[in-house]
């Protein structure tokens, strides 16, 4: 009988390639990405590129850090795996000790998954059963804000406002109540960002009253925006009204901080900014693993932890939540963020940033907006800057900004939340690692390709 031979595919077919399941065979290949370093990266012909995103908001502290990369080889070498029912790991103990003492009070407990979308469902289900432990079984729904992202997994989905993936996905999942996000930069009429502010929070209260507050389980938002709100930052006083609503009807607040955590504010947790208006839940992922493992956590406080360890435990549990050899990258990932000052760098390049990035929109025709907090921004794009009018959705205008940038060697993020119905921008986030010359290479680099998106709007 004959054997058959496998045939060995092409090392360059990318038939196998994720990117099968977003672009069409006819599209323009990505380059192929070889290293990277700090804040650059290069491809495979030897092309330099800096990465002003951190991808997707992800590499906190940048590529190639050797501190990390040692730690992988040191716990690499020891246990890679153990699972909780049977070990604990010293890597989870330390880093569970380390990351809750830099949250503080009312965060004394650290439960590590594998990214956002599972911390946010880890999240629900302990918000969850704690309230059915304490009597209140009547609390599961999840007030979120629209626009917002919680994740892909269908019950983060839930909870996230986007109307177009809604329109897909719709029909798999429940969808959760809505409040207005506290936009500052497109206003209805009559107002200004503080009244709008205080119409965003009344909004968010009537809607707890009349889906009847005893149903109500959770309020989840991101403190500051990450894709789907573009680096929104509310004004002060929705923060402080926000946390008195959640606490009057009995609402758990819930920070989803995946993107702005880990120091990207300029602060461990974007929450500290706003002390009045203390989470009881908080979701941290992207840079606490700084693109070296996927990694996420829940914060929770220790009384609703160990309210629901008392009757019985948690009703949940992931193959590698607090994995070893994870841990092990995440605690070497947040002590250099301590050691080398870097959420310090964070408000000062910040600043730097965002100084720059005002010099370019003094000039520019397209630029309407810069927001944003440390080292996470973002700059909106729009067709007239008096008027804030949008460019056509037809244009699809961030996502030809990105290919222009990489054609210089300039690596952006973004993302047309709902087909741009509440505007389109390109965020602003590189490494928490980087110095002057780098964001002043940034910004240049930017303004070189908005001049050539211009220059194609006016051909």
């Amino acid at each position: 009988m004959t054997k058959m031979k496998m045939q060995t595919p092409s090392l360059c077919s990318g038939e196998g390639s994720i990117r099968r399941f977003y672009a069409p065979y006819d599209a323009i290949r990505l380059p192929t990405v070889a290293r990277a370093e700090g804040v650059y990266m290069w491809d495979t012909a030897g092309r330099r590129y800096i990465d002003a995103s951190s991808g997707p908001v992800v590499s906190n502290i940048g590529h190639g850090n050797r501190r990390v990369i040692e730690a992988m080889y040191e716990q690499a070498k020891k246990v890679t795996y153990a699972h909780r029912t049977v070990f604990e790991n010293e890597p989870n103990i330390l880093l569970g000790d380390l990351v809750t003492r830099l949250a503080g009070p009312g965060l004394e407990r650290a439960y590590f998954v594998s990214g956002g979308s599972e911390a946010t469902e880890t999240a629900i289900k302990l918000a969850r059963q704690y309230a059915v432990v304490r009597g209140d079984a009547a609390r599961w729904k999840v007030i979120s804000l629209d626009p917002g992202y919680h994740g892909a997994t269908l019950g983060a989905f839930a909870i996230s406002g986007d109307p177009q993936t809604q329109t897909v996905f719709g029909a798999l999942a429940r969808a959760m109540p809505k409040a207005p996000a506290p936009f500052r930069y497109r206003l209805p009429p009559n107002h200004d960002s503080d009244s709008y502010a205080r119409y965003c929070a009344a909004a968010l209260e009537e809607l707890i009253v009349r889906e009847g507050p005893q149903t109500v389980l959770a309020f989840m938002m991101e403190p500051v925006g990450g894709l789907a709100t573009g680096a929104l930052v509310a004004h002060d006083e929705y923060y402080r009204t926000v946390r008195e609503i959640c606490s009057r009807h009995g609402v758990l607040l819930i920070y989803d901080e995946v993107m702005s955590g880990a120091g990207r504010t300029g602060a461990f947790l974007a929450a500290h900014h706003w002390p009045n208006a203390r989470p009881d839940l908080v979701t941290l992922a992207k840079g606490i693993g700084a693109g070296y493992t996927p990694l996420g956590v829940v914060l929770a406080p220790s009384a609703m932890v160990d309210t629901v360890v008392g009757a019985g435990g948690f009703l949940h549990s992931y193959t590698y939540a607090a994995n070893p050899l994870s841990c092990a990258i995440g605690l070497a990932v947040v002590s250099e963020l301590i050691d080398q000052n870097l959420m310090a760098n964070a408000g000062a390049m910040g600043s730097r940033m965002r100084q720059r990035l005002e010099e370019l929109q003094a000039t520019s025709g397209i630029i309407g907006d810069i927001r944003g907090n440390g080292l996470l921004m973002a700059i909106e794009i729009v067709a007239n800057k008096e008027t804030k009018e949008m460019l056509p959705a037809e244009r699809q205008a961030v996502y030809r900004i990105v290919e222009l940038g990489i054609e210089r060697g300039l690596l952006l993020y973004s993302r047309r939340t709902a087909n741009g119905k509440f505007g389109e921008w390109l965020m602003i986030s590189p490494p928490l690692t980087v110095t002057d010359e780098e964001v002043d290479e940034i910004a240049r680099l930017i303004g070189e390709t908005l001049a050539a998106y211009e220059k194609e709007l006016a051909s």
